[in-house]
């Protein structure tokens, strides 16, 4: 989405500062992730869209992973945690002579979309509000700050749970924490908050009030509970991720994408996939996955940072690890483990196989326990089979190894060495069959 020209130019602000204690985690909050990024990452997406780099990330003085998380978003300091209020202040400097409208989210809201800011932008831009407050409905609203309309629709004060009258306690809208300034009235009205309440802290809802007393417009925007939801604990960053997961599952679907239990699928914020691919149940894809046209993923797969190329099947119970790519209408069977390896066009993998640091070339058939032996216990060496090569089930290729376009591995050999295109490798003991041996054992056994 880009910035509709008829609405003002649009800044960010978004509060990074709260120290996140529920989270009970070394990781700082904002860093928890959401669909494989993290959650201060999906706010920041939903600003930029709409805000052209104008935004201004207000951290704490102990933040330096924060900092390092938003790199190249611009940050300002909160020096100590006195409040939303003083929080937004921080960010000032930052946007010095800026005019326009003035965004303020919160960095553990990753649900907020771009669509909804617009919203607060067109409701002010409608009402000639100086403030707009974003608003929803609960199917709970028990905890939740109530929003007192009145007649006229101005926004009258936001009222904590806590200190509602039983009357107050009846009104369902409630507060969502967005609030969207004119640039014009924000700074000089941080400047009037008090710190007069039992936190010493100082409220951005207290502007609310101050607006009403200078005689500027208040006005609600009515977003969805969803995209409102704060993350304070790790229940509600399970609730977040249940509600991103099912975005992004009717977007993959509604592009062309069948899902036949897509409540077990889990993708990731930068899936890209084609059309016409059928994933089944129980499938996980990590982050940096590209699954291109008439790809079936069938249940139980894991994907992370790979590409599957145009017709490729892969699964049941397969696992494709970062640094692979498949391709086109290549197979990849059950209970295979493909690593950092490239799989040629019409290769076959079928089953019980692990394939490591490898290149496969075209129309390759990996029988089944095959394995690329490609780590010495110091370091990594790269397997490379030719077009139209063929290894027999239950060998392993110790790396470095080459083998040649056309050539067979004998099944149960150990390849060491090159093997020439077109030759035959077998690296087994020979059989030996001794005549009546068991039944000798047996008579031996059965004596004793």
């Amino acid at each position: 989405m880009t910035q509709n020209a008829s609405l003002p130019n649009l800044a960010s602000v978004i509060l990074a500062a709260g120290q996140g204690t529920r989270m009970k985690s070394d990781l700082p909050k904002v860093l928890h992730p959401v669909a494989g990024l993290p959650m201060i990452r999906h706010v920041l997406n939903a600003c930029g869209e709409l805000s052209q780099g104008q935004i201004v990330v207000v951290v704490g003085p102990d933040s330096k992973q924060i900092r390092e998380a938003v790199v190249p978003n611009r940050c300002a300091i909160q020096a100590e945690s006195l409040g939303t209020g003083d929080a937004v202040k921080a960010a000032r400097n930052e946007l010095a002579g800026f005019v326009g409208d003035v965004v303020v989210l919160f960095a553990d809201g990753p649900l907020i979309t771009s669509e909804s800011i617009k919203l607060m932008q067109q409701r002010k831009a409608e009402t000639k509000a100086a403030l707009v407050v974003a608003g929803f409905s609960p199917q709970n609203p028990a905890a939740y700050g109530r929003l007192v309309i009145e007649g006229n629709g101005n926004l009258s004060k936001i009222v904590e749970a806590s200190e509602a009258t039983p009357e107050q306690l009846k009104i369902t809208l409630c507060n969502g924490g967005a609030m969207l300034f004119d640039a014009a009235t924000l700074w000089p009205m941080l400047d009037q908050l008090r710190d007069d309440n039992a936190k010493k802290e100082f409220f951005l809802t207290d502007c609310v009030a101050l607006a009403q007393a200078a005689g500027h417009g208040c006005v609600v925007a009515t977003l969805s509970a969803d995209d409102v939801l704060g993350v304070n604990n790790r229940v509600e960053l399970a609730q977040a991720e249940k509600i991103m997961q099912r975005r992004l599952r009717e977007k993959a679907m509604l592009a062309g994408v069948t899902m036949t239990d897509p409540d077990s699928v889990f993708l990731s914020t930068d899936t890209i996939l084609g059309r016409d691919i059928v994933i089944g149940p129980n499938v996980v894809i990590g982050a940096g996955v590209e699954i291109a046209d008439h790809v079936e993923i069938r249940a139980f797969c894991q994907l992370e940072q790979v590409r599957v190329n145009a017709g490729a099947i892969i699964g049941p119970f397969a696992r494709l690890r970062p640094g692979s790519v498949i391709g086109e209408a290549a197979h990849i069977g059950n209970f295979v483990e493909i690593k950092n390896s490239e799989i040629g066009k019409g290769t076959k993998v079928n089953h019980l196989s692990y394939v490591g640091d490898t290149t496969l070339g075209d129309k390759v058939n990996i029988g089944a326990g095959t394995i690329t032996a490609n780590y010495d216990g110091f370091r990594k060496f790269r397997t490379v089979i030719g077009d139209n090569a063929s290894t027999g089930s239950n060998s392993v290729l110790v790396a470095p190894v080459n083998v040649g376009e056309g050539a067979y591995i004998g099944a149960g050999s150990v390849i060491t060495n090159d093997v020439p295109a077109n030759a035959l490798a077998v690296a087994r003991g020979r059989q030996e069959n001794r005549e009546e041996w068991a039944k000798r054992m047996r008579d031996a056994k059965s004596k004793k």
